[in-house]
């Protein structure tokens, strides 16, 4: 592949902010390894690459995840609100 002038950088750049590890997927949503396979197998995150002991996923994705799990803890804390 040929890259002009500052594209070769640009892209690593890209990748370095855009593209997330496991290892920081599970930072950035503090759940657990189990949770994170959880969520792929059941299709609420989806790894853009997948080898046999990497996953990366794209940070628009875990950002979403994030927000909807905070939605059902918002939503959680309200029921335990009302039954107290």
């Amino acid at each position: 592949m040929k890259y002009k002038k500052n594209s070769k950088e640009d892209f690593i750049k890209l990748v370095q902010s855009e593209i997330l590890t496991s290892s920081e997927v599970l930072e950035e949503l503090k759940v657990s390894r189990q949770s994170l396979s959880s969520l792929v197998k059941r299709g609420k995150l989806t790894p853009i690459k997948e080898l046999p002991r990497v996953r990366l996923f794209l940070r628009e994705d875990v950002e979403a995840r994030k927000e909807i799990a905070k939605e059902i803890q918002a939503k959680y804390n309200t029921v335990l609100m009302n039954k107290q």
